[in-house]
């Protein structure tokens, strides 16, 4: 019962923003981009300040890095539309920095200073379920036109909140949005596999573990140069970093 009510949540706000977007001025004119990419970023209590601090670098790092602008210019558009949250329990999830068009340095710079200049949003319990179903919202709204629309999930845990995180990934499947994962293996070794049977799908999904924190920077290059361009790498042999 309380998955049926989670799903129809999810279902009305999706209805209730299509219905927003019909009115809105330009709502056709879409500016097409070649990916759509929603950065969903865990910051439950489980993450410690230091290991929260390197998380926000590794997603700056990464977003600024040479590579990632040479990826985003090498696309058809040779731009992306870029969002990132941070969640955490059922009902806690937060725009850090909203929707906004990378095309060069000067654009991701800008993003990532927004983002560095944010406080931390939660220290809650972790519903992976809730930051897929935040995120595939914000996805049905977006002011951009991806030709692929995706959802990066980052964190260092199970789900042990809200609804089963099978059923938000397969609603976010049949609506045409990829997931693709990160797990932090520091406090579950075996969290890579859970992502693969129950967070990741959709077209060309795939995962990229980080072994610690301390590796999550390379982590989220070699994962975003690989959402950017479009070619997910085979996830049962995918390096831990």
């Amino acid at each position: 019962m309380r998955a049926r009510r989670s799903s129809a949540v999810v279902a009305f706000a999706l209805a209730w923003l299509a219905v927003q977007c019909l009115g809105m001025p330009g709502a056709w004119a879409a500016e097409a981009v070649d990916v759509a990419l929603v950065l969903a970023a865990d910051v439950s209590r489980s993450i410690t300040t230091d290991e929260f601090q390197l998380q926000r670098q590794g997603y700056a790092t990464g977003i600024t890095s040479p590579a990632v602008i040479k990826a985003i210019r090498a696309g058809s558009h040779g731009a992306i539309a870029l969002t990132f949250i941070e969640w955490s329990g059922a009902s806690e999830q937060q725009i850090v920095v909203d929707w906004q068009i990378i095309r060069d340095v000067a654009s991701a710079d800008s993003f990532v200073d927004k983002m560095q200049a944010a406080p931390r949003s939660f220290y809650g319990r972790t519903s992976i379920s809730g930051a897929i179903d935040y995120s595939r919202i914000l996805l049905t709204a977006s002011p951009f036109l991806g030709i692929r629309r995706v959802i990066d999930i980052s964190g260092d845990g199970a789900n042990n909140r809200g609804r089963a995180v099978t059923l938000a990934r397969d609603e976010a499947i049949r609506d045409g949005i990829s997931i693709n994962g990160l797990p932090i293996l520091a406090l579950e070794p075996d969290l890579d596999r859970y992502y693969y049977d129950n967070v990741i799908g959709g077209p060309g999904a795939f995962m990229v573990p980080a072994t610690n924190y301390d590796t999550f920077a390379d982590a989220i290059l070699k994962k975003l140069i690989t959402e950017i361009a479009g070619v997910a790498p085979n996830t049962l042999t995918e390096v831990r970093f």
